[in-house]
């Protein structure tokens, strides 16, 4: 009897192929790790979207993002002068602010679908390209920076229309802080108010 002539042979066969494809390209291994995280990252923050409020918001970011990294590159140049005992009420703040910005724009940008597309690794990190659609009608391509942590992935960036959200962050914190001669301090109060 040919493969054609029996389809459990043939998916066998394939399945097979499959594995052997998988296990000699560790890239398309990661990749396809990267994609399965990223569609529950992309379904929760759906739902915090739905829900619009910040507590949704801080949950999916508490979940998914690489917060201390991300906190920590936003203070910039101020880095150092964050004291070791304000550091969790520091990444609990940027945690906050995050979710504010994104229930802020959740308003004004309702989404009503994504797509994900593919997957990119790039050393250890891994990029995975999505396109959201509003319900204006409009969409616009948002890139997702994962990094490995803890024997899965953190987010780490986003790049909307281009332009990195914690990059634009940095701009921020750190205009506020050469506004305090770089009291690290009145950050930390300003980000849990």
């Amino acid at each position: 009897m040919s493969d054609r002539e029996n389809p459990a042979r043939l998916t066998r066969r394939a399945a097979l192929a499959g594995l052997i494809a998988v296990v000699a390209s560790p890239a398309a291994a990661t990749e396809q790790k990267a994609l399965t995280y990223m569609r529950q990252v992309a379904k929760d923050m759906l739902n915090a979207h739905r829900q619009g409020t910040v507590a949704s918001f801080r949950r999916a970011i508490q979940r998914h993002a690489d917060v201390g990294a991300i906190a920590d590159y936003s203070l910039g140049q101020y880095r150092s002068r964050l004291p070791a005992g304000q550091r969790d009420a520091y990444y609990s703040g940027t945690a906050t602010f995050m979710a504010r910005y994104f229930a802020d724009q959740s308003r004004e940008y309702v989404v009503s679908k994504y797509e994900i597309g593919q997957a990119n690794a790039d050393g250890k990190d891994v990029t995975v390209q999505t396109k959201v659609f509003l319900m204006s009608g409009q969409s616009y391509a948002v890139v997702w920076k994962l990094t490995p942590r803890k024997g899965g992935y953190k987010v780490a960036d986003a790049k909307v229309l281009g332009f990195s959200l914690i990059y634009l962050q940095r701009g921020i914190f750190t205009s506020f802080l050469s506004k305090r001669n770089g009291d690290v301090a009145q950050l930390v109060a300003a980000l849990n108010r």
